[in-house]
């Protein structure tokens, strides 16, 4: 049986990473330098400027001798070629698939429970955790669309901790056995974290718990940045707390969307939210697409998950949580600049709309929060395979 201990972690050191600029390079950087080991997972890989980059990277690490492994999600990198993955397996890279599923008429039919994690580790001292796929869409040049997002890269004994859980999560075959602690507890002490995760096994609920410990611990101030933000009553409930006995909450959410009906949704708890004195903010430059947060001077936490039914209840995800004064500092004035230079405050509607609002989202919306967890438990619950791609043979598609 395999046991990985997910507990708090001092002694780290970690590094802001600000979209794809900056997480490219360092995963490169990192991945150059590995020794022994090489292990990735992402939500999206895609055959361009970025994906090409990353598989020779891994080619060349692969043949002086690391062993490489790579996941992929089945619904969120299904576009891949036989020949862009063929051409890292021949060179010894192991890559696996997380639930493929061929598409029905055009459409991908594996929708629910997706691999959502976006981890690099590397011969278990560095890691790099956060929500940039890899993409050409998380860079400048991608034009107006181009992603704003977040990576941590951690140096430290933390970085074994994801070594391992990315490790286990290959070995589909084996029992494993998640080690869980009661409590959300976060100590004192800067360079502390652990990494946090949600899946369909033991851990159903942990990132949700250590957002919700963050909000009841905050004294002074909470700023939330997320892409998809519907999140559940009881963590709406602690935002609301948090904001009536005097913390600053601040929200910032997509202006410019990239799936319109994610702003839609967030739109139906604005006024509720900003009754209680939370300070909603829109990033209005191009499509948001981090899932980050920081409380008070030390506090943050920087991931996969976003706060909305999908990643929630349903996704397999990572985060870590951090305890680290310069890390919330770095993160603090990134997202402190971006509601500066390129974000709209929400107003409150006037009153007759806000009241109509306010009822929608009190009859209708927090029930349907309040319900969703064991409505999603009910979705068709097939257990989701691990492909692992073989090299071809030799003379293996070759002309006859």
């Amino acid at each position: 049986m395999t046991t990985v201990d997910l507990g708090w972690r001092e002694g780290n050191r970690y590094t802001l990473l600000e979209n794809g600029e900056a997480y490219f390079p360092a995963v490169r950087r990192a991945i150059d330098s590995a020794t022994h080991e090489v292990l990735v997972e992402t939500f999206i890989l895609f055959d361009d400027k970025v994906g090409q980059a990353l598989q020779q990277t891994l080619i060349a690490a692969a043949r002086r001798g690391v062993s490489v492994d790579v996941l992929v999600d089945g619904y969120g990198s299904d576009e891949l070629t036989d020949e862009f993955i063929g051409a890292m397996t021949e060179s010894g890279v192991r890559f696996h698939i997380f639930d493929p599923r061929p598409r029905l008429l055009g459409i991908r039919t594996n929708v629910f429970r997706r691999m959502h994690r976006k981890t690099v580790a590397v011969d278990g001292r560095c890691a790099l955790v956060g929500g940039i796929n890899f993409s050409a869409d998380h860079l400048p040049d991608f034009g107006p669309q181009a992603k704003q997002d977040y990576a941590v890269q951690v140096d430290g004994p933390l970085a074994a901790d994801i070594a391992d859980y990315a490790r286990a999560a290959l070995k589909r075959n084996a029992p494993r056995r998640w080690r869980r602690r009661a409590a959300a507890s976060v100590p004192d002490g800067d360079g502390g974290g652990r990494l946090v995760v949600r899946d369909n096994q033991a851990h159903t609920t942990d990132i949700e718990r250590y957002y919700r410990a963050g909000l009841r611990s905050a004294k002074h101030y909470v700023l939330i940045a997320n892409a998809y933000f519907f999140p559940g009553y009881r963590l709406l409930r602690d935002l609301i707390s948090a904001a009536r006995r005097g913390v600053r909450v601040r929200l910032l959410l997509q202006g410019e969307p990239d799936v319109l009906v994610a702003r839609l949704a967030a739109s139906m708890l604005y006024d509720y939210l900003m009754s209680a004195g939370v300070e909603i903010f829109e990033y209005c430059k191009r499509p948001l697409h981090g899932k980050v947060a920081c409380v008070d001077d030390d506090w943050c936490t920087i991931g996969s998950s976003n706060l909305d039914p999908l990643s929630l209840a349903l996704n397999l995800e990572a985060n870590v949580v951090a305890r680290d004064t310069s890390l919330n500092r770095a993160l603090r004035d990134s997202l402190d600049h971006l509601i500066e230079q390129d974000c709209k405050r929400v107003p409150m509607s006037p009153k007759p709309t806000r009241v109509l609002r306010r009822f929608w989202v009190g009859v209708v919306v927090f029930h349907f929060l309040r319900r969703f967890p064991a409505w999603a438990g009910a979705l068709p619950a097939h257990k989701p395979k691990l492909q692992t791609i073989k090299p071809a043979a030799p003379g293996e598609g070759e002309a006859a």
